[in-house]
């Protein structure tokens, strides 16, 4: 995937001194500190890299969340299992059916899993959704929150561009220029989706709350940040960004750098399509 160099970084971070009673030492202490006094706690990933779920780990063990929101998991996965405890990652996997959502291998997540008893708040975007998205439009799939969830307002047109260059560019530069707009609706409505579980989480639990999602959702200038900051402006929140070999996308309130990992290149698909 081609990535765009780093556009707003408030902070730039390195790794930090040993700190008992934590699984790492991979996160400094002004940002363990920043975190701790957070409502809300983002912490952003490269679904693929190990490194950034021992990171993420970390984070949840530092926080102590009294919930945690995961863009990989379902509602209904949430609910599941939460009425049956997960003993071992094999149970896990079956309880939210992992192996069928398509993410990395459920051994990356599991540390992370496992670093918090606070309940699961699922936020995965089904399927059905996100083809309803594509074909009417984000404010359709969200239904009746919609509005408050400012769906049901088009963005600039400038924002609009901004955002369908980047999924030209996270797409290789290979899907017909028609797709983009709907690109833009469903991410658009993955962002609505996970507020809208911090916002129940914050309600039902007190907070604080801690948010596993990728980069692009976790990104103060266009993701979750811009919802929560809009519906509900009190709440401290705090995004830590992870990148690879100094790069990612978007503003954080900090990023953590870690190596990139050998993948296979994702354009080679288009390239075997033309």
């Amino acid at each position: 995937m081609k990535h765009l160099a780093i556009l707003v970084c408030a902070l730039s971070v390195t790794v930090a001194a040993a700190r008992p009673g934590l699984t790492q030492d991979l996160i400094p202490d002004d940002v363990i500190a920043s975190m701790q006094s957070a409502d809300v706690v983002i912490l952003g990933e490269v679904h693929d890299n190990p490194r950034h779920h021992q990171v993420q780990t970390e984070g949840i063990e530092a926080v102590k969340p009294s919930a945690v929101v995961w863009e990989m998991v379902t509602e209904e996965g949430a609910q599941r299992l939460a009425q049956t405890a997960a003993s071992d990652p094999e149970e896990l996997g079956r309880i939210l059916q992992w192996a069928e959502t398509g993410w990395p291998p459920l051994s990356m997540y599991y540390p992370v899993f496992e670093a918090s008893d606070a309940p699961v708040y699922g936020a995965m975007v089904p399927r059905t959704a996100a083809r309803a998205a594509m074909k009417r439009g984000a404010a359709t799939a969200l239904g009746a929150d919609a509005a408050r969830f400012g769906l049901t307002v088009p963005l600039s047109q400038d924002d609009q561009t901004a955002r369908e260059a980047d999924q030209f560019a996270a797409h290789c530069n290979a899907i017909p220029a028609e797709a983009l707009p709907q690109l833009v609706a469903i991410q658009r409505l993955r962002d609505a989706v996970l507020a809208r579980a911090v916002l129940r989480a914050m309600e039902e639990t007190g907070g604080p709350v801690a948010v596993i999602t990728g980069n692009g959702h976790a990104r103060k200038d266009r993701g979750i940040p811009t919802f929560l900051s809009r519906l509900q402006p009190g709440l401290k929140v705090y995004v830590l960004g992870q990148s690879e070999d100094g790069i990612v996308d978007g503003a954080f309130d900090a990023v953590i750098d870690s190596p990139s990992v050998d993948r296979e290149d994702p354009c080679k698909a288009f390239e075997t399509q033309n």
